[in-house]
């Protein structure tokens, strides 16, 4: 056990600043005996400042800037509320206990503030990797923190320290008149061409209730300005689908930044170069060729000026137009075709890439592949216009076409007459004859009327209105077809077509005649099988009436009949004769 007075307190108190900090001071009196007083206060500028002064269950508290914001508890700790930066100092607390005599300790009152999340500014300009002062990379601040903070600088994830030829970090400390500090830090380093993707940020540490504790910042990072090292330029679409009248785009590109100034040539003979930087876009590095043709093939060059140190470098590219020329279409045997005939069409062309060819007809459809058609028996029909399309398979869209038109030719065929035509006497008609040939050839008739001509699917036809007349009805029509080749005739036929009622009247005389025939059938079935129609011979016949009738005149009947008419006749007479009378 102690044997003497001791006053027991923490050596540091830590409070957030607005916080409440609470400083226990623990004593013990030997034999257990009492306090005569306990005094609380604080140093200021090496003098004590009194706080308290307790005596007893007596509390008397001195008039300070701390009134209102202190309170003792029941173990006499101290308490202070709403804690600012001022409050940071050493506190004590004294204990007088009689005979022991008077014993104290002291508290050191920390207050901190946490700072805010530093901010970082990127440095807004461009930075070249040739210049010779160390460059400003970026600015970072941290504001409102107690103690004051260090700043750290980092790049892609890696702390950054100071060199003297190549990287710096001054920085600058100020105190506000809240008591918080602000702290800022500028970073200057050299920068090289792979610095064009780097990432910079700032940390804040700073310690609380002895620990280390930081802050990140965002990460940013600035444009670097380097010289091009290599240059390209490539053809837009890809040279080899370039066709005629295509838009085509040269576009160059080199690796520095800012971009140099773009320059295009176009190489003619005898290695001299057409200057074409006017037609271009200097700065973004496009050379646009509208509607290209064959004439467009060929070495461009793009050359590239570096402002900074004048350097230049340059690239090629051949530009290969595909097109397809001279298509010609021959026609084997080139004299004139008949109906009947055969007839070869070849077609060729030329192009600096493999070549397809199909055969088409006047409605597009395809007929044939390969580069020849053969047509045989040709008609008027078939005479047709085809066309050879020919095709690139590797470029797309890179197509020709010829036509050629195989025409066959000859005197008229009638294809189509309105004959037999059924007609009335007088009646209006409309005769029709139709043909085909080439030369396109002329209808005529042989008699007046009201002619139209017409051309349908390759045929020449007529349409002649007449009024039906006895001469036309007898002899009919004739239609002519003719053309420097020749002439055909037909004939059409008129029919005369009876009235209605002449074709009731006979309708009915044939049903009629129908009805006598069948009644006549059925009466001479039914005597046959009743026997009144005997089977009898060819020759002589004797009827006679039976005996009650003898009084009667007997008839005798020759006849040169055959049995089976003979028997028609008695039948007629009513009855069957016996055997013995004939």
């Amino acid at each position: 056990a102690a044997s003497k007075l001791e006053v027991s307190m923490p050596a540091v108190v830590e409070v957030e600043s607005g916080g409440t900090a609470r400083i226990e001071c623990s004593f013990y009196i030997p034999g257990n005996g009492s306090y005569a007083y306990i005094i609380w206060s604080y140093i200021s500028r090496s003098t004590q400042v009194k706080l308290f002064h307790i005596v007893g269950n007596e509390v008397l508290e001195e008039d300070t800037d701390y009134k209102g914001r202190l309170s003792l508890g029941e173990d006499k700790a101290l308490s202070i509320s709403r804690v600012t930066m001022q409050d940071a100092r050493t506190f004590v607390c004294q204990v007088e206990a009689g005979s022991h005599g008077v014993g104290e300790n002291r508290t050191e009152l920390r207050v901190y503030k946490v700072p805010e999340a530093p901010e970082i500014v990127a440095y807004s300009g461009g930075i070249s990797v040739q210049s010779s002062d160390i460059p400003e990379i970026a600015r970072c601040v941290s504001r409102n923190s107690f103690p004051p903070p260090n700043i750290t600088w980092h790049k892609n994830g890696e702390q950054l320290h100071p060199d003297e030829k190549t990287v710096k970090m001054p920085s600058t400390r100020t105190r506000e008149s809240s008591g918080l500090y602000t702290v800022s830090s500028t970073l200057f380093a050299q920068v090289t061409r792979e610095d064009r993707a780097s990432r910079y940020h700032c940390t804040v540490h700073y310690w609380l209730r002895g620990h280390r504790r930081a802050l990140e910042s965002r990460q940013v990072n600035v444009t670097v300005f380097y010289p091009a090292e290599h240059v390209n330029l490539q053809v837009l679409p890809s040279s080899a689908l370039v066709k005629e009248g295509d838009d085509v785009k040269l576009v160059c590109e080199a690796d520095g930044n800012p971009a140099p100034v773009f320059s295009f040539y176009k190489r003619e003979l005898e290695n001299s170069w057409q200057d074409l930087t006017s037609l271009a876009d200097t700065n973004s590095g496009v050379l646009n060729l509208h509607d290209v043709n064959k004439s467009s093939s060929g070495l461009y060059r793009c050359q590239t000026l570096d402002l900074d140190d004048m350097r230049q470098l340059e690239k090629d590219v051949e530009l290969v137009v595909n097109y397809i020329e001279g298509v010609h279409v021959k026609m084997e045997p080139s004299s004139t075709l008949q109906e009947g005939d055969s007839v070869r069409l070849s077609c060729d062309a030329h192009s600096p890439v493999a070549l397809d060819y199909q055969w088409r007809d006047e409605k597009g459809r395809k007929v044939a592949d390969g580069n020849q058609l053969f047509l045989s028996n040709l008609t008027f029909e078939t005479s047709s216009n085809f066309s050879c399309k020919v095709v690139a398979p590797s470029v797309p869209g890179l197509e020709q076409s010829k036509q050629v038109a195989v025409a066959v030719q000859g005197k008229p065929r009638i294809v189509a007459i309105s004959s037999p035509l059924y007609v009335r006497q007088d009646e209006v008609v409309t005769l029709t004859c139709k043909a085909i040939a080439f030369p396109r050839p002329s209808v005529h008739w042989n008699i007046n009327g009201t002619a139209h001509e017409y051309v349908e699917n390759q045929h020449v036809g007529s349409n002649l209105t007449v009024r039906v007349s006895r001469d036309l009805l007898r002899a009919g029509a004739m239609c002519r077809v003719s053309n420097e080749l020749g002439v055909s005739e037909k004939h059409i036929q008129l029919l005369d077509q009876k009235t209605p009622e002449s074709k009731g009247v006979i309708i009915v005389a044939i049903i009629v005649c129908i009805l006598v025939v069948a009644v006549l059938g059925s009466v001479i079935y039914f005597l046959h099988k009743k026997g009144k129609i005997p089977c009898g011979r060819a020759g002589k016949q004797d009827i006679t009436k039976p005996e009650a009738r003898k009084d009667k005149n007997v008839v005798e009947v020759k006849s040169d009949k055959l049995p089976e008419e003979a028997g028609l006749l008695q039948g007629a007479n009513g009855e069957k004769r016996p055997a013995a009378d004939q």
